[in-house]
């Protein structure tokens, strides 16, 4: 497969075996710099093995997945040291879990939270960390006089916002999400998809998002991918899947959503 220039992360050939069953298959796509691509799909489809095979929080069987540094060098990610994997996930990348607390430090305060990825960085400055830290808060629509206070302290939805926040801080230019909004009460669905979309819109964020509500797809990605048995059934611009859907299965999920 030809890499355009342009191109910030692609994918060829991924699989991932558990045992005897596949978690996925042969996952080919390409991904742009400030795209965001939804990946959707029921449960068992293997979109959250695919996040996670693409976060290098687990390594596939086969495949590849090449990324284009901020120098301008392709690496292919599986071939990088575990440091230096870590690295880019501390500085480049930033991964958004579905439960804030597994990516969060829910024992040291909100402005820590974001401050630590900060220092992953480099920056030991302890009045610019802060002010950075209290800056975030407000853009994620946390009050700067809770930066002192625990995440235990904060309600799921601020929670969530904090995390956004956290990886968010460093500038990476990739952004893992696995149901960013799961979880959630709907009005706070709808104010967290704003916040996401804004966030990413306005500093030009490529974005691989994994979830099974397809409003949610609509709304944040330029791009879907729908999966199935581990394997990709159908892939287009997010709203011509839709609203035109060609593959049997994607069909059934659109109609089902449809009649709730």
């Amino acid at each position: 497969m030809t890499i355009h220039d342009d191109v910030l992360l692609s994918v060829e050939g991924l699989t991932k075996l558990y045992g005897n069953r596949k978690g996925c298959e042969d996952i080919s796509f390409e991904l742009y710099p400030g795209e965001v691509l939804a990946v959707v799909g029921e449960s068992g489809s293997g979109k959250s093995t695919l996040l996670n095979c693409l976060s290098t929080a687990i390594l596939p069987n086969s495949g590849s997945v090449t990324y284009r540094m901020r120098d301008g060098s392709r690496r292919n990610i599986y071939a990088m040291s575990e440091a230096e994997r870590r690295l880019l996930m501390r500085t480049d990348w930033g991964f958004v879990h579905q439960n804030p607390a597994d990516g969060l430090r829910m024992s040291v305060s909100a402005g820590a939270n974001v401050g630590e990825r900060l220092m992953a960085v480099g920056d030991r400055h302890y009045g610019n960390i802060r002010s950075s830290a209290i800056d975030w808060l407000g853009r994620v629509e946390i009050a700067a006089d809770r930066v002192d206070d625990q995440p235990r302290a904060f309600s799921g939805g601020m929670r969530q916002r904090l995390q956004i926040a956290r990886n968010l801080v460093t500038a990476p230019r990739l952004i893992f999400m696995d149901e960013p909004t799961g979880g959630l009460d709907v009005s706070v669905q709808a104010r967290l998809l704003d916040l996401l979309r804004g966030l990413v819109t306005d500093l030009g964020l490529a974005a691989v998002v994994v979830t099974h509500d397809l409003a949610v797809a609509r709304l944040l990605s330029q791009r879907m991918i729908v999966m199935k048995n581990g394997r990709i059934i159908e892939h287009g611009l997010t709203d011509r899947v839709l609203d035109d859907p060609r593959a049997p299965y994607t069909q059934l999920l659109v109609s089902s959503i449809l009649q709730v």
